[in-house]
């Protein structure tokens, strides 16, 4: 191998290195702050790896490809949880809930975009959140189909972003409300395969760019309200600012029993190509539903992309 052969091996495996530390991380279990904001990217950085693999082997660098390859392993391995989680076992012949949640982002006044996109998804249960000033102020032009609300406000920094849960179906009941730093919206959905207990979700950023107890505590705090409410199934959608296979995302399987749904193609930031981005916008569900299909909605104005998934009732475990 020339000399010029091997530092240009050296120059292509030091990035494929570090791009494989970020799958290290999300695989190795640890919670750390540090750690967790790593395991966010783990879906681009696959992509990334992917690519700079390619050009080694365009190149033949044998070396640097062999080491491309092994950090395409460790962050395919990383991502599979949050691209293939179960979605459950269907019962035959039984009717389908669809769902459409999005964050429209609190800024965001194209109010004709939003109502191309709800129309378009044709769901029976929206889940909005950060709903700002000017779709807040025109909702029966928003919402026109869906004649049962429940609405919560919320000033935050001098906007008035708020969270709102849509339907088509009867609202049995408004979910209480708790001063527990947990921005929810919830509602007993009155639905054809019986009720359902709705949340509409807004985490907060993780660290750094929020405290770096926020989601920890408000993921608790989520645990709490569903234990209060009625004996339902549970849905669970918005934006949770973490990806499912990250810290936060863990928490929510292990301490709540919910399920998401598949992370592929990514929610955020809509300003660039779905596959490349991060799916932070979940869909979470109780263990008695299973998923029919997931995919994403069409532009809202917003920076986040909606996800409209579907719902029936599930088999029992046996």
């Amino acid at each position: 191998m020339t000399l010029i052969k091997l530092a240009a091996n050296v120059t292509a495996s030091a990035p494929l290195l570090g791009l494989a530390a970020f799958g290290a991380a999300a695989l190795s279990g640890i919670g750390h702050r540090w750690v967790d904001i790593l395991a966010q990217f783990t879906s681009p950085v696959l992509l990334a790896a992917v690519g700079v693999t390619v050009v080694c082997l365009l190149f033949r660098l044998w070396p640097a490809s062999i080491v491309g390859g092994l950090a395409c392993v460790v962050l395919a391995l990383s991502v599979w949880p949050q691209w293939t989680p179960a979605k459950g076992v269907p019962v035959p012949d039984q009717p389908i809930v669809r769902i459409y949640s999005a964050n429209l982002y609190v800024f965001n006044t194209d109010v004709a975009a939003m109502r191309r996109s709800i129309a378009a998804a044709d769901a029976d249960i929206l889940v909005l959140v950060e709903l700002g000033q000017a779709p807040a102020s025109r909702l029966d032009q928003l919402l026109p189909d869906y004649p049962h609300r429940v609405l919560i406000g919320q000033a935050r920094a001098g906007d008035h972003a708020r969270s709102i849960i849509a339907s088509r179906y009867p609202i049995l009941q408004r979910l209480p409300e708790r001063p527990d730093g947990l921005s929810t919206v919830g509602a007993t959905v009155q639905t054809p395969i019986g009720p359902i207990n709705v949340f509409g979700v807004h985490l907060t950023r993780p660290w750094p760019f929020q405290y770096q107890w926020g989601q920890i505590s408000q993921v608790m705090a989520l645990a709490e309200r569903m234990k209060a409410a009625p004996a339902h199934p549970v849905i669970a959608a918005g934006d949770f600012n973490s990806v499912s296979s990250a810290r936060i995302g863990k928490q929510i399987q292990s301490d709540l029993g919910l399920i998401p749904a598949p992370g592929w193609p990514g929610t955020w930031p809509s300003q660039i190509p779905a596959f490349a981005g991060i799916t932070i916008d979940q869909v979470y569900r109780s263990p008695d539903l299973a998923l029919i299909t997931r995919c994403l909605g069409e532009p809202t104005g917003s920076d986040h992309r909606p996800v409209i998934t579907e719902f029936t009732r599930a088999r029992p475990p046996r």
